[in-house]
């Protein structure tokens, strides 16, 4: 099938199979290997991008579902406001140590702080972030650094 796609702002023409996940079509096709490819079934966050500034599991999406929609990647969090904002915080408060989970960390964040209508809690960001897993355990930073930026 035949498509656009608009990814950090470019638009991309592409001929899919329609069975194609979003996640896919991102790191093999568009050649934007940032997106993260773990569980494939939707359960880590380590594919999280934001899809129309909501944050998806993008390996349980069809790229051909995302037509017409915009899709922001990690790659694209560096023109992004909060997106940099939440990257600067990460690396302040020593939020990431393999690095593995960080751009899917960073893109529901991002998600999550424009959903959120006050200053979060840290018990509100846990919570929040909970579809989010860090295999090396750096929760604690990654709550702080978004105690900072949600402030």
């Amino acid at each position: 099938m035949r498509l656009e796609l608009t990814v950090n702002g470019r638009v991309h023409e592409l001929d899919l199979d329609t069975r194609v996940s979003l996640l896919d079509c991102l790191r093999e096709h568009l050649r934007l290997t940032g997106t993260k490819k773990a569980c494939d079934q939707g359960a880590c966050g380590a594919c999280t991008v934001l899809l129309d500034g909501e944050r998806v599991n993008s390996c349980l999406i069809l790229a051909v579902q995302c037509a017409g929609s915009e899709v922001t990647t990690i790659e694209g969090m560096s023109s992004h406001e909060v997106g940099r904002a939440v990257q600067e915080a990460f690396v302040a408060h020593d939020a990431l140590q393999c690095g593995y989970c960080t751009p899917g960390q960073i893109c529901s964040a991002v998600g999550m702080l424009a959903e959120a209508s006050a200053t979060l809690t840290a018990a509100e960001i846990r919570e929040r972030m909970a579809g989010n897993l860090c295999r090396c355990g750096a929760y604690n930073g990654i709550v702080a650094a978004l105690q900072e930026v949600s402030r």
